[in-house]
């Protein structure tokens, strides 16, 4: 997506507007400093052309000390002011990112889990706070280094006219072209410093990965692999940095040189002027200290351009992102009824497709990888479904349909009544419970990883719950109880105790519907027995839907479904299923459950 900053406008506008008061406190600072800095020269040619005249003139003495007076004081004031204002812009712009990188994660948590599937956190991590540190960036020396050097210019070659038109109208037309050219450059870098940042993501999500999977990576001797690949991304990283940077060095080489032709033109101007006698000594100082206040703002607008360069390259990839759509349709505002909840299928099919960029962009049929082919059910209220099938067989997927991280592409799904897609989304998260295999804890307290920092949610709740699932002896004899720490992903806690703390999660927030993946590993007898007693607990007086993968899961089902590649192979109750010499359930009851689902 080629996006311009003129056409970026609306998105740096709409982050800095809310903060008008502090705009226009910088706003003032600005002029004042600018006033400042433009006002110390004249006093000092006044302090020149005194001095030469100081034995002819009565009271010269007086008035150079005044002016001394005057102008150290302005020059205490301006860098009093300068430091205000850099504080007050560092605030802005801060501020400015900080909320634009809420709203970027707020979006990416919107997105649906298509789009999750192809973008690693690593390089979604780089999109919301890479790029948007180099925002934050610009947003607070924009206005101090770019708009005020600007004005700067304007200010001195006034003053330049004011004094000779010749000298105004040499150095206006040098200061045009040389910001004319700064311009192009600007807009040459802005393609290579995108493709930079995009390289750099890649390769933060490629350690991402690689890093999470480092004991696969060590257990199955796949390190070279992992280091040929780490060295071809850097390689590409290096490639387009040294690119971006080749034309970042032009522009300071292309600055330099006409600052040197500047000051040329300046002092060859300057020099002829007083030698005529068109003008004082004190004037000709002034006319060399302008030519050095038009050097410093072109300097300090080079060494903007770069950040700038970064910035619009930032900006591209961020409105990319935001305009990114999900797949999934807008939820609705309704409401689902108290106590379990009925769930019906009809004719429900799904298939895996690629993630378009927008919602413009049609879908490739052809990339579609079909999971589910027009699956119906229909379990009551209270009741449990066994959910059978080998790998593949489209479990898993039928369970993220119910819990809404996918749409499907055919049929209808419904929690009681109501169609999946126009329940509200605080409603579905709210009534609808799920356990995985892989329970996502962070590094903080059991406390904070139960009620997931939800500070509403009391100890005395948290207490209740794990009575409820018999699990308030086991929390007690950690080593803190609530309070105890536990490091990110859960490290310390086997598998079962990380399902016991979800299942306490599920339970917090009293759903009509539990989906729980069952663990599969090997539990030690005690988390054994307590992950029975939980999960009873837990399904009491709610519908459930479990994923099962051991004999004594299957026995608490009421109804049982197996799915084979998709599609529905048998569906039932589980007694009647399980007396019938002729079905698939009965003959996984004979052969082992656990062995005939590999």
């Amino acid at each position: 997506m080629n996006v311009s900053l003129t056409q970026s406008r609306g998105l740096l506008g709409s982050y800095i507007k809310p903060q008008r008061t502090r705009i226009i406190l910088l706003t003032l600072g600005l002029f004042a400093s600018l006033s400042l800095q433009l006002l110390n020269p004249q006093i000092i040619r006044y302090f020149i052309d005194t001095t030469q005249h100081a034995g002819t003139m009565p009271g010269a003495q007086r008035g150079l000390l005044v002016a001394a007076a005057i102008f150290i004081a302005l020059g205490l004031t301006q860098h009093a002011v300068a430091l205000v204002t850099l504080y007050l812009s560092e605030m802005v712009g801060w501020n400015a990112t900080n909320a634009l990188r809420a709203d970027l994660t707020r979006h990416c948590l919107d997105l649906d889990m298509s789009f999750h599937k192809q973008h690693t956190p690593g390089e979604l991590i780089q999109r919301v706070d890479g790029d948007v540190t180099a925002l934050a960036n610009f947003f607070s020396q924009l206005v101090i280094r770019v708009v005020g050097n600007l004005l700067l210019i304007v200010a001195v070659l006034l003053l330049l006219f004011r004094e000779d038109w010749r000298l105004g109208l040499g150095l206006t037309l040098y200061s045009l072209i040389t910001l004319v050219i700064l311009g192009s450059l600007q807009q040459l870098g802005v393609s290579q410093w995108a493709g930079e940042r995009q390289a750099h993501a890649e390769m933060l999500g490629f350690l991402e990965e690689r890093m999470g999977g480092m004991e696969d990576i060590r257990a199955s001797g796949a390190e070279r692999y992992v280091m040929g690949r780490l060295e071809s991304i850097m390689t590409d990283l290096l490639r387009k940095s040294r690119v971006a940077q080749l034309v970042s060095n032009l522009t300071f080489v292309a600055t330099n040189f006409l600052l040197v032709t500047g000051y040329a033109l300046g002092l060859g101007l300057g020099a002829y002027l007083y030698l005529h006698g068109g003008i004082s000594i004190g004037t000709a100082y002034l006319i060399v200290f302008y030519i050095g206040m038009l050097a410093d703002p072109l300097q300090n607008i080079r060494e903007q351009v770069q950040d700038v360069q970064q910035a619009t390259a930032s900006i591209q990839r961020i409105q990319a992102l935001f305009h990114t759509s999900s797949q999934l349709e807008q939820a609705g505002q309704g409401r689902l009824p108290t106590g379990a909840l009925a769930v019906t299928l009809d004719h429900v099919s799904f298939a895996y497709g690629e993630q378009p960029s927008s919602v413009e962009e049609p879908r490739d049929e052809a990339q579609e990888h079909a999971v589910l082919h027009a699956i119906s059910l229909s379990l009551q209220p209270g009741k449990v479904l066994g959910l059978l099938g080998r790998t593949g067989s489209g479990k898993t997927t039928l369970t993220r349909l119910l819990f809404r991280l996918y749409d499907p592409s055919h049929g209808e799904l419904r929690l009681a009544t109501t169609d999946l897609r126009d329940v509200a989304s605080a409603e579905l998260q709210a009534r609808v419970g799920m356990v995985t295999q892989d329970v996502q804890l962070f590094a903080a307290s059991i406390r904070d990883n139960l009620r997931f920092f939800n500070p509403r949610i009391g100890d005395d709740q948290i207490r209740r719950a794990l009575a409820q699932l018999g699990l308030e002896q086991w929390v007690d004899a950690l080593p803190a109880g609530l309070d105890t720490m536990l490091a990110g992903g859960g490290q310390g806690l086997s598998a079962g105790e990380a399902q016991l703390l979800a299942f306490t999660r599920v339970l917090l927030k009293d759903p009509g519907l539990v989906i729980l993946d069952e663990a599969s590993s090997r539990l030690d007898p005690v988390t054994e027995h307590l992950l029975e007693q939980a999960i009873n607990n837990l399904l009491a007086g709610r519908t459930g839907i479990i994923i099962a993968h051991r004999l004594r899961t299957v026995q608490r089902a009421d109804e049982i479904l197996i799915l084979d590649r998709g599609q529905v192979a048998e569906y039932g109750p589980r007694e009647a299923l399980a007396n019938d010499p002729h079905s698939r359930f009965y003959s996984l009851l004979q052969t082992g459950l656990e062995e005939a689902l590999v």
